[in-house]
Formats: structure tokens, C-alpha cells, sequence
């Protein structure tokens, strides 16, 4: 969509069980919308007007007149948490590029970010504590979706406002929405994938393996509820290394393997990806990984040092 090096972008000429007509994926970062989310996003546009503008522009449409001044229409707001809430918020951040949450992301040893179309940034997003006013903090956000790419929570990610770190507040991380069975989704799902709890534990993945699709379930209890994409042939589970992470990873084989999809765990060294990235290396990450993947996956999806 950005005219970088990269797979196809497909656009559905015919509806079909899949969707309507005019839709659009871009295969190398998994974003996908219609023609005014394409020139949104190839042109950096943020002001539905000016969208409006280049779409008319570029079919060669009259401008409309003005007609007579009626009031504004009153947008009702969505329910605190609700999943129209979620949209809304993922529909005003911005991408990843250049932002706080990129300087987050780097921080934490994870530079490599294409095929992250799900992952947005706001500046200030608002942050309830218990019983205190309401703060505004940066904030990475992640559309959850489910098996279609239809956006049904979000998680957010309150940031230190330099992006050294997480935001210092009591609970820095909350999702809204509806997240049973669904995942933030990095890359373009193939037969191949892995699943994980975190998105900073899955993007460490991503690394080492920049061409494997990873879907970050952001808990536990989720992972073990993930919904299987159809093509779904061989299902890598990256367990944290904890408690409920075995839980997870137990539920979660039980299910691939009944569905007859071989399941294959990953285990850190530490007590999770992005740990041993930052605390023992890239090498050292690749190493730990390189021995627990299926050969053929090996020579697919690592990148190897020069």
C-alpha cells in the first residue's frame, strides 16, 4: 500500500462468502479496508474531509454545493468497554510509525514491525483509575480480531510518555471488547502460525522468524480459547513460563490436535521471549528457537546471520 518491497496487494473485484466487492488486503502487513482506507493510508491522511476530497478528485467528481445548514448530528457515545468503543478508538490512533510506542517497542529490542497494520498509537488516551479523575496517557493499541479480520476489542498499552516504559499507573495494560476466541493478528495467516499470550513476547518471536503470522491472545485463559483459522496446519504455541502459561499450552494442544492440527510448543530460557531478547540476545533467542521448530520451518521462516 506504501509502495515498500514486499507480496501483493489483493482487491476483491466480486462479492463473495469472504466479503463485498472493492475490498483490499495488503498482504505484506496484513492491513486491509476500502478505497478511502487506502488513500487514508497511502496518502497520511486523518480528516475524513480531506479523504472525501482525494476520492472525488481521483474519480474526476463534481464537488457537491452546499446545501442548507441543518445542525449537527449528535454522535451518541458507545459504552464504556463495549466493542463499538474498542472501534472507535483503534479508528482515531495512528500508525506505529515514529511514535511513542515505536520508541517503546525499540526500547524493549523489537525494531523489526512490518506486517503490525493491528497495532496503532494514540497520544492520549484515557486512563480510569479506581475511584480517581480520569488521566490521559500515550498509549499503543491493538485491534483484536476475529477469523474475518473483523475488529471485536482492543487492547491498550499505557505508555511512559518518552516510551521507556510502561506508563506508571496501578494497571497499565486493559483490553475492552469482546476477546473470547479472538487475537491481535502480525502478518498474513498462512498454515503456519504462532500463538502466544503477549504482544511484546510474540513480536520478539517475530525477530528472529520475521515471516511466521503470530496472534498475540493478550492472556492466558484467552490463548486457550484462540479460534483456529482454516488453513491452520501446524500451530506453534509459545508458552510464557509460568503457571498458567502450561494451562494454557495443555488446553490449547488438546484442542489443535482433536481438530487434527499438529501442535508444536515454544519455550523460552527466561520467563518469556522478550526477556531472553533483552536480557540474553538476539543469538541467543535464535538458538533457543532453532532447536525447537520443525526442520522444514527452519530454512521457511528464520533469518539466519550473515
Amino acid at each position: 500500500m506504501r509502495n515498500t518491497p514486499g507480496r501483493s496487494l489483493f482487491v476483491r473485484l466480486q462479492a463473495s462468502a469472504k466479503g463485498p466487492a472493492g475490498k483490499w488486503t495488503d498482504a505484506a502487513t496484513g492491513e486491509h479496508g476500502d478505497l478511502l482506507d487506502i488513500i487514508r493510508g497511502s496518502l497520511g491522511l486523518t480528516d475524513f474531509a480531506d479523504v472525501a476530497d482525494e476520492a472525488r478528485t481521483f474519480l474526476s467528481l463534481p464537488h457537491p454545493e452546499p446545501g442548507p445548514a441543518t445542525p449537527p448530528r449528535r454522535v451518541m457515545p458507545a459504552p464504556s468497554g463495549s466493542v463499538e468503543a474498542a472501534r472507535r478508538l483503534f479508528a482515531m490512533s495512528q500508525p506505529l510509525a515514529g511514535t511513542t510506542a515505536e520508541t517503546y517497542l525499540r526500547r524493549r529490542g523489537i525494531t523489526l514491525l512490518h506486517g503490525a497494520g493491528n497495532l496503532r498509537f494514540h497520544p492520549r488516551c484515557y486512563y480510569k483509575p479506581d475511584d480517581s479523575p480520569t488521566e490521559t496517557w500515550p498509549a499503543m493499541v491493538a485491534a483484536v480480531t476475529d477469523l474475518t479480520g473483523r475488529i471485536t476489542g482492543a487492547h491498550r498499552t499505557w505508555l511512559a510518555p518518552d516510551g521507556s516504559d510502561k506508563a506508571p499507573v496501578n494497571t497499565p495494560r486493559k483490553a475492552m471488547g469482546n476477546l473470547l476466541g479472538s487475537t491481535v493478528r502480525i502478518g498474513v495467516p498462512d498454515s503456519v502460525i504462532a500463538a502466544g499470550e503477549g504482544i511484546e513476547t510474540m513480536l520478539s518471536l517475530r525477530q528472529i522468524l520475521p515471516d511466521m503470522p503470530v496472534m498475540p491472545a493478550l492472556s492466558a485463559a484467552h490463548l486457550a480459547a484462540i479460534l483456529f483459522p482454516l488453513r491452520l496446519r501446524r500451530l506453534y504455541i509459545v508458552r510464557d513460563n509460568d503457571p498458567a502459561g502450561d494451562a494454557a499450552r495443555d488446553m490449547l494442544m488438546e484442542r489443535a490436535n482433536a481438530e487434527g492440527i499438529e501442535a508444536i510448543c515454544l519455550s523460552p530460557a527466561l520467563g518469556d521471549f522478550n526477556e531472553d531478547l533483552q536480557r540474553l540476545g538476539m543469538d541467543a533467542l535464535r538458538a533457543c528457537v532453532r532447536l525447537q521448530l520443525a526442520p522444514e520451518d527452519v530454512l521457511r521462516f528464520m533469518s539466519l546471520p550473515q
